[in-house]
């Protein structure tokens, strides 16, 4: 059996670079929704590591607002997609699909180039001046888990900042770990790449 994707727990890079809170600086804080607000779609490999340490590599593929896909590798029959209103996970092998509204992910965050993060995220130390990480959760649902975002400055990207990957945790302190490469951003994405086959009536969406 292939353990349950990434969606419902997503989470970032470099998870021994997080360590105690700290107060969040306005500065880097700003520079990180400055970042979100500035990437209307975003391409990149990834590599999603879960607690037991199994990894599965695949392509992810954003269009904000609201849509992300999770396309796994070969021989991976498990699909992430969310269509700009919901959230789904797909297996193919079983034929099930679940559905969550995209405000209840812990991916709204990335989703959502509108939503102001400084109601919900912290700047955590990370023991280098090049790295930013910032935790998010809401306080009022500790149910959608949390997700910390790790970024890399670097004065080509977007805002000047590098999105690495996550860490999440979901309710249940299950851990996944995501870590990106070859990132490319706000290049024309088709809504066409957010569709997707229910295997319960084999048609497409």
């Amino acid at each position: 059996m292939f353990a349950r994707p990434l969606a419902f727990s997503l989470a970032l890079a470099a998870p021994a670079l997080v360590s105690a809170a700290a107060p969040a600086p306005a500065n880097e804080l700003a520079q990180v929704q400055q970042h979100l607000e500035s990437v209307s779609s975003m391409t990149a490999g990834f590599a999603q590591t879960d607690r037991n340490g199994r990894t599965l590599t695949g392509t992810m593929t954003l269009k904000r607002p609201g849509k992300i896909r999770f396309q796994y590798q070969k021989g991976v029959p498990q699909l992430i997609v969310a269509d700009g209103r919901s959230l789904y996970f797909i297996d193919y092998q079983v034929r099930q699909v679940e559905r969550w509204p995209i405000g209840n992910s812990p991916l709204a965050v990335l989703l959502n180039p509108k939503k102001d993060i400084a109601k919900f995220a912290k700047v955590v130390p990370t023991g280098s001046d090049n790295v930013v990480s910032v935790e998010v959760r809401d306080d009022s649902h500790p149910e959608y888990g949390r997700i910390t975002l790790i970024f890399q400055k670097n004065p080509s990207a977007p805002a000047g900042l590098m999105l690495q990957g996550w860490v999440a945790l979901d309710s249940q302190n299950y851990r996944t770990t995501i870590r990106l490469s070859n990132q490319q951003f706000n290049a024309n994405v088709s809504d066409g790449a957010f569709r997707w086959n229910d295997p319960r009536k084999q048609g497409p969406r």
